[in-house]
């Protein structure tokens, strides 16, 4: 048995939560199954082949208008499921300073 590396506790749903993924630039999107989450990352099964799709960086819809997701990139992949981590605001790229107009 595999050991757990979650760092934090997990709910587990007993017949999983409909989402989708998404990709960051919006080319593609996935059906998927939400077996559990943690505050830090959860745990899908996808539904359809994943080959070919940006992985790396994704949006996991939680809601079917979109208003509730999570940014996350991939963390392992078994066959259908995959786990993913959870992406903070400012994780994976610097935001630029705001930029001060001058007063003349």
């Amino acid at each position: 048995m595999a050991a757990e590396r979650r760092r934090g506790e997990r709910v587990v749903f007993e017949r999983g939560v409909p989402a989708h993924m998404m990709g960051i630039d919006g080319t593609w999107r996935r059906d998927c199954t939400l077996e559990d989450v943690s505050e830090t990352g959860a745990k899908l099964t996808i539904e359809g082949s994943v080959e070919g799709l940006h992985l790396k960086e994704f949006f996991l819809l939680l809601s079917s208008t979109g208003l509730a997701y999570r940014r996350c990139e991939l963390a392992w992949v078994n066959g259908d499921q995959i786990g993913v981590n959870f992406l903070k605001t400012g994780d994976k790229k610097k935001r630029a300073p705001a930029r001060r107009e001058q007063v003349v």
